[in-house]
């Protein structure tokens, strides 16, 4: 899949606003300084699969404005190693390079998921 055909300064907002809008949700919720659910192990288990869902959404993202996967997979690793050193200081939050891995592991799902998907709806459109 090669680069989306950005001509205009509009349509590469259009392309790249969700992208921001997106970050600046997951920089929200990194301030926050506990997000226990109070559910004990189960915690663990919701925190990390909350992980994996908010960076597949941002990766399939910046697939989408990119239109490189490499490229999708590169920023969403790098966001999700500056959101694990934000919450460094974020009293009651630490970072965890453990976390790091799961945010990419997310992304690359969402560029999975993204490429799917838009090959399907290529492929519908191509169809007589």
């Amino acid at each position: 899949m090669s680069a989306p055909a950005l001509t205009t300064p509009r349509s590469a907002l259009g392309a790249w606003l969700p992208v921001l809008a997106w970050a600046a949700v997951i920089f929200a919720f990194s301030a926050v300084p506990s997000l226990s659910s109070g559910l004990g192990g189960w915690d663990l288990v919701l925190r990390k699969l909350a992980h994996l869902t908010e960076y597949a959404i941002l990766g399939a993202l910046l697939v989408r404005a990119s239109g490189r996967p490499w490229l999708a997979l590169a920023l969403g690793a790098l966001y999700a190693t500056s959101d694990e050193v934000h919450q460094h200081f974020v009293e009651g939050r630490h970072g965890a390079p453990l976390d790091v891995a799961i945010d990419t592991l997310g992304v690359l799902g969402g560029i999975a998921a993204w490429r799917i998907v838009s090959r399907r709806v290529e492929a519908r459109r191509a169809a007589p």
